[in-house]
C-alpha cells in the first residue's frame, strides 16, 4: 500500500512536465484572490523553470510541496506545508484545487493525507491554517474537517478593492484523530 494513495487522490512530487497546469492554474484571478492576491502574468518559461526547481527538491525543514492527482492520475491540484516548527510540532499548509475538480473530495482527501503524515510520522501535534473571510469554500471546508476556528486578524488580506479578515484555524493531533479526516 502506497502512503501517499488515498481512495481518490494520489499525491507526489512536482514534475518538470506540470508546468502547464500550473501556468493555468495561475491564469485564474479568482482563485489567486483566494490564495494570496492577483500575481502579475507569468511566462511559460518562469512557471516551467519553477516547475523544474520544484522537482529536485526535497523535504527541506519538513516542508514540501505535492501535485494532486486524480484516481485517472489527472493532476487537479496542489498541497504545501511551510512554517514547519519541528520544536513545538506546529505547521501551516497551503492547498489548492483546480476550479473544474472542485467539490470532488480532493481536498479533503490531500488535507487528510498530509496530515497523517506530519502526525504520525514526523511528530508534529498541531496544525494552524489562515483563510481569508472572502474565501466561503475553504471556510466550510476546514469547519468539515474537524479545525476549530481559533481567532481572526481583522482586515489583514486586500483584494477586488476591499479588505479582508484571515479566519485562522486548527486541528490538533489528537482531534485529527477523532476526525472522520483521519480514514482517508
Amino acid at each position: 500500500m502506497n502512503f501517499w494513495q488515498g481512495r481518490h487522490i494520489r499525491l507526489r512530487g512536482i514534475e518538470p512536465s506540470d508546468a502547464p497546469y500550473f501556468y493555468r492554474w495561475n491564469m485564474d484571478s479568482d482563485r489567486a484572490r483566494h490564495l494570496d492576491f492577483v500575481w502579475p502574468p507569468t511566462s511559460m518559461t518562469q512557471v516551467a523553470a519553477w516547475c523544474e526547481e520544484q522537482s529536485k527538491r526535497k523535504l527541506e525543514n519538513d516542508a514540501f510541496h505535492w501535485v494532486i492527482e486524480d484516481e485517472h492520475g489527472e493532476p487537479v491540484g496542489s498541497i504545501s506545508t511551510h512554517d514547519c516548527y519541528p520544536r513545538g510540532g506546529t505547521l501551516s499548509y497551503g492547498l489548492d484545487v483546480a476550479l473544474e475538480h472542485r467539490r470532488q473530495g480532493y481536498a479533503s482527501e490531500a488535507v487528510g493525507l498530509v496530515l497523517k503524515y506530519y502526525f504520525e510520522e514526523l511528530r508534529y501535534q498541531k496544525v494552524t491554517v489562515g483563510v481569508h473571510s472572502n474565501n466561503e469554500a475553504s471556510l466550510r471546508l476546514h469547519e468539515k474537517l474537524g479545525f476549530q476556528r481559533e481567532g481572526v486578524f481583522r482586515r489583514t488580506a486586500y483584494t477586488e478593492g476591499k479588505y479582508y479578515d484571515t479566519i485562522w484555524f486548527g486541528i490538533t493531533a489528537e482531534e485529527f484523530h477523532e476526525a472522520p479526516i483521519s480514514r482517508v
